[in-house]
């Protein structure tokens, strides 16, 4: 169980700590700081790297999330209203994340590899919209993870 614990936490950490990064820290400072053609490159850059995590963290939640609800409580009758939000949220999270990469970060490469800034732009701006909901999704969900035993 404390392998599952631990992947679960650290899964958690990696992708909510690298989306408030990414919203609360890079954007600004990328915005101020550099010029549109270098701006959507660090981006794509950046996700680039970032999104391969994340497809990591995409498996290991539920994997590790299932396995802590079945081995743990014996199945999610036993289990508090607060595994179940933590269920529905995460799986909300992975839906927009797989929107994310198949639609406006495939259409950010796209428009890159063209030279399109503007409509690269386009992407970025849908790209943030679906990372800011995520961002409040999951440490929304973090917080109902720790508390929600005790409410």
């Amino acid at each position: 169980m404390f392998i599952a614990i631990t992947l679960h936490l650290l899964a958690a950490i990696i992708w909510v700590g690298g989306m408030f990064f990414a919203y609360m820290v890079l954007r600004p400072s990328a915005a101020k700081l550099l010029e549109p053609p270098q701006r959507l490159t660090l981006w794509h850059d950046c996700f680039e790297r970032f999104f391969a995590w994340v497809w990591a963290c995409v498996i290991l939640l539920p994997a590790t999330g299932y396995w802590m609800v079945f081995d743990l409580y014996g199945g999610f009758s036993h289990s508090g209203w607060h595994i179940e939000i933590m269920q529905i949220t995460g799986l909300i999270m992975i839906g927009l994340y797989v929107y994310l990469y198949a639609s406006p970060y495939r259409a950010l490469k796209k428009r890159l590899s063209n030279a399109d800034y503007l409509a690269a732009g386009q992407s970025l701006a849908a790209i943030r919209t679906i990372v800011g909901a995520n961002l409040i999704i999951g440490m929304t969900t973090a917080m109902v993870a720790v508390a929600g035993r005790f409410i």
